[in-house]
């Protein structure tokens, strides 16, 4: 493990970890199907939904790690694109994050209990169909993979499991919290704007330094 850390620009680690942060912050799929979830059939039912968007991420990681260094290699220009891409995504992201009338995701809503067995599976298929997660690994990820230092499936692998890391930790807090998040802001709209613009600073920031670099395609 140490060996596959050091590979791994401490730098690069940190811009994942706030990229994950900004993007988990904003409302999405996960974040609308966890709080449902959580508020409407408890924290368990909260938390087998996470398991599986944990296991979607790792889905995600896997299929990442083993090609995007040869597909980046043979087409270059695709890099661009998807770079382009994914800068643009954010933008997206950083308006829906701050327009009026945005998604009120603590609202409650009445949902009819399920299984654990469909708990654990929607919360997988609605990870893995949520295009802000093929957003990450298919063109930001890459973004902070730094060639020089070799092992670039390594530190995919490494980055990779940082933003899990966020990701998983943040949900599970909010679907832990899901009920008492919502009383508060129902009570304090203002709390809730004030995370909106923040998490819109951040991945609008985020987007200009992504369009921004000129840095090539990981081929190594």
């Amino acid at each position: 493990m140490d060996a596959l850390t050091s590979a791994v620009d401490p730098h690069a680690m940190l811009g994942v970890a706030a990229m994950a942060l900004g993007m988990v912050l904003t409302p999405g799929p996960n974040m609308i199907y966890l709080v449902s979830r959580s508020i409407a059939q408890g924290r368990r039912a909260g938390l087998l939904s996470l398991a599986g968007v944990a296991t979607a991420f790792l889905a995600y990681l896997t299929a990442v790690t083993a090609g995007v260094a040869t597909v980046f290699a043979v087409v270059p220009l695709l890099y661009t694109v998807i770079k382009l891409a994914g800068a643009a995504y954010l933008l997206w992201l950083a308006w829906q994050a701050v327009r009026p009338g945005g998604t009120a995701v603590f609202a409650p809503r009445q949902l009819p209990p399920d299984p654990p067995r469909k708990l654990f599976t929607m919360g997988f298929l609605t990870c893995l169909l949520n295009p802000k997660i093929a957003i990450i690994y298919i063109s930001l990820l890459p973004q902070f993979i730094t060639p020089a230092r070799g092992h670039v499936a390594a530190q995919s692998f490494v980055l990779g499991l940082t933003q899990i890391a966020v990701a998983v930790t943040v949900n599970g807090l909010i679907a832990l919290g899901a009920g008492g998040i919502a009383a508060f802001l129902d009570r304090r709209p203002t709390w809730l704007r004030i995370q909106r613009y923040a998490m819109g600073t951040v991945l609008g920031a985020l987007a200009l330094h992504i369009a921004a670099d000129r840095a090539k395609a990981v081929t190594a």
